[in-house]
């Protein structure tokens, strides 16, 4: 079989870096292994594939959307001349297998592999099953996923627990050099993120409490282009985005304030962080992230906001969690516990075993 190996996945950096963590680890566990990624051609995940040394083909891609737009009709023929496409990129290649990380831009190459009978393994970060999953389910031998839950969503199909991959550099992350960025001296560090393209709820409740919580705290705060404004409060750091130095960041912070991503819960418990999550609400997406923080929560790591969360309703929660050192200590130990191993050695292995 061919050692080629073909990964496929974009539109946000949570289906990007748990790929490049696999294939990170498939490197390393076997040095001949080639590796391209296919992603579309005007995403986001270009420029990260391409940073981290792998070769990237872009195809057309449309998204896919559950509810009734004109654009669906656009897409749609985005998305067959993706598949197209991909066929033809495909047929050249000629991989031994096809891995899905997933999102809308995953689906005409899977969909592409499926047609010419090569193998697919596809993985699901959340809770949940998304559509572009549901579809890629169909044309691929196996879906891994993050949650045993997860099985149910897709019955009768071959599923196996693989955990969410997190790349080396968070886990060999510094906390030495993520305080010495922020430059906290003694005092304790509150990290802030909204994911790779900010979050207007938090970012707005962060504004209104920012001055009481430079009072005690050093806050970094990643609030992304869209709503970036610049600090003029001393102790608390706003950023567009925070690139090389956040391994280190969140390696350094007492407590950590998000959305609910997928990728990101389990990077934050790879570091062993107490989280306050205020996850996407269903207004904004198939209500993925309540569940996600749902699964944290239960375990004891974090606490959930939904909702129309109140500026002083978050900041009570964040004083009582940092004026608690046993309630902050139990929390970052059940933290640490939600992503014990390391789910991207166990599937670069499963790849390794399908392709020999």
């Amino acid at each position: 079989m061919s050692r080629l190996i073909v990964f496929t996945g974009g539109g946000t950096a949570g289906h990007v870096y748990p790929g490049l963590a696999v294939i990170e680890k498939l490197q390393e566990e076997d040095p001949g292994i080639e590796v391209i990624w296919m992603g579309s051609s005007g995403g986001m995940e270009k420029a990260l594939v391409e940073e981290a040394g792998v070769r990237f083909i872009g195809v057309p891609s449309g998204k896919l959307r559950r509810y009734f737009s004109l654009k669906n009709i656009s897409d749609l023929f985005r998305i067959t001349a993706g598949f197209f496409k991909s066929v033809s990129i495909l047929k050249k290649l000629k991989p031994g297998l096809i891995f899905s990380k997933g999102g809308f831009v995953s689906v005409p190459p899977v969909i592409a592999g499926g047609f010419l009978k090569i193998p697919v393994i596809s993985h699901e970060s959340d809770v949940t099953p998304g559509l572009a999953t549901r579809i890629n389910s169909r044309f691929s031998e196996k879906i891994l996923t993050a949650y045993p839950v997860t099985a149910k969503y897709l019955s009768g199909l071959n599923t196996e627990t693989a955990g969410n991959p997190v790349r080396s550099s968070i886990r060999k992350a510094d906390a030495v050099k993520g305080r010495s960025w922020a430059q906290a001296g003694e005092r304790p560090i509150i990290l802030i993120l909204g994911g790779s393209q900010g979050a207007l709820q938090i970012n707005l409740l962060i504004q209104e409490i920012a001055g009481r919580l430079a009072e005690k705290y050093t806050v970094v705060h990643q609030m992304g282009s869209l709503t970036y404004k610049a600090s003029e409060t001393e102790n608390y750091i706003t950023k567009e985005f925070i690139k090389d130095e956040l391994p280190d960041i969140i390696a350094a912070a007492d407590l950590v304030i998000s959305r609910a991503g997928a990728s990101a819960l389990w990077e934050f418990s790879a570091l062993s962080k107490p989280m306050i999550l205020i996850p996407l609400g269903t207004a904004g997406s198939r209500g993925d992230q309540i569940l996600n923080a749902e699964i944290f929560s239960e375990a004891g790591a974090a606490e959930v906001l939904s909702g129309e969360v109140q500026a002083g309703e978050l900041l009570k929660l964040i004083e009582n969690i940092m004026s608690n050192d046993s309630r902050r200590n139990v929390m970052s130990e059940k933290s640490g516990a939600m992503s014990a191993g390391d789910p991207a050695v166990l599937i670069a292995k499963k790849i390794l075993e399908r392709i020999e």
